[in-house]
């Protein structure tokens, strides 16, 4: 569906040049929801709009759906770009029309007539969850209700790929949540393609099946959000993991519990449900407290990390171990 092929980014400022893209390769595959996350600078904001052509690459190519998009011009590119729809951070509403005229708006410009398109705007009411509004203005509406129209409109061309560029972060949590199942069904009822870049792993959890981590224009992290989740490499994918698991620092775990060995237990789909403190406790003579953990869902299963403190004979710590590596968990020994 998406092919970025050792793409570019090079802007000239007055205080020299900027790599905002530095050689990135991707591949996104039809009917995929694909995660793009970063910090700030780490140049995903740059990336997207390459998708579409707002900007072109200073080197590489950008394939959307066989088409060469990082060299399509004129007819061509804008016939391209009918194909992808986008929503925006900030919303992008024309304020001065309404809901419905809102939706509208980008079959106006395709020359579709006045009555089709009214019927194709009423369709994508019913499909954001906005009956009834369609004659608000945006200032009446909340700030979820104003994402949901920028859903719909971009939903009116009928595309095959819609391009989220942090379409969540200017709203509070419980919204985005709905937002977030918003897409989920979309993607799940039309088959489309979602592309959507942000800096809240959250955002990564709940919805993405593959994630990209970018860092200072680079892709330094590639791969099934489970398997981001139970194994991140880089430090930076490390720190987004951490802000969803809401972990301690495992030396403030170590210091509170300077005798026995602390655990970290990682689980992943069917393993979270195997009762392996239960075990531990029946099998073995230790003392064991659960210091922390979470469990969360993920498009693709569950993902859970568990600190414990094992307390007991040495041989029987190492046994109790031993016995925990044997059960579908990755098993960490927590070092002092």
């Amino acid at each position: 569906m998406i092919t970025i092929s050792d793409v570019k980014k090079i802007f000239q400022t007055k205080n020299g040049t900027v790599s905002a893209v530095d050689g990135v390769d991707m591949t996104i595959k039809d009917g995929e929801i694909f995660g793009v996350i970063g910090y700030s600078g780490a140049g995903k904001s740059t990336l997207i709009r390459m998708l579409n052509g707002l900007e072109l690459p200073t080197d590489g190519s950008v394939d959307v759906n066989g088409q060469v998009i990082s060299k399509a011009k004129g007819r061509k590119l804008r016939e391209a770009r009918q194909s992808m729809g986008m929503i925006f951070q900030h919303f992008n509403l024309l304020w001065s029309r309404t809901v419905l005229e809102n939706i509208q708006f980008p079959l106006e410009i395709a020359g579709v007539p006045r009555g089709e398109r009214i019927r194709k705007a009423n369709e994508l009411l019913h499909l954001v969850g906005l009956e009834g509004r369609g004659d608000a203005y945006p200032a009446q509406l909340s700030g979820g209700q104003k994402q949901r129209v920028g859903i719909a409109r971009a939903l009116a061309n009928d595309p095959k790929v819609l391009l989220c560029d942090e379409a969540t972060s200017a709203l509070d949590p419980q919204t985005t949540d709905s937002i977030l199942d918003l897409l989920v069904d979309i993607n799940e009822r039309l088959g489309l393609t979602i592309v959507l870049i942000t800096h809240e792993m959250h955002v990564i959890r709940k919805i993405c099946h593959r994630v990209a981590v970018m860092e200072a224009g680079k892709v330094v992290e590639e791969g099934d959000v489970l398997e981001v989740f139970r194994n991140p490499r880089q430090e930076v994918t490390k720190r987004f993991v951490k802000e969803v698991a809401q972990q301690q620092e495992s030396d403030d775990i170590l210091d509170q519990y300077p005798d026995g060995k602390v655990l970290k237990l990682t689980f992943v789909g069917s393993g979270t449900d195997q009762p392996l403190i239960t075990s531990l406790i029946r099998r073995f003579d230790l003392e064991v407290n659960i210091l922390q953990g979470q469990i969360s869902q993920t498009q693709k299963g569950a993902f859970g990390t568990l600190f414990i403190h094992l307390k007991g004979e040495r041989e029987i710590l190492d046994q109790a171990v031993a016995f925990a590596e044997e059960q579908s968990v990755k098993v960490e020994v927590m070092e002092r």
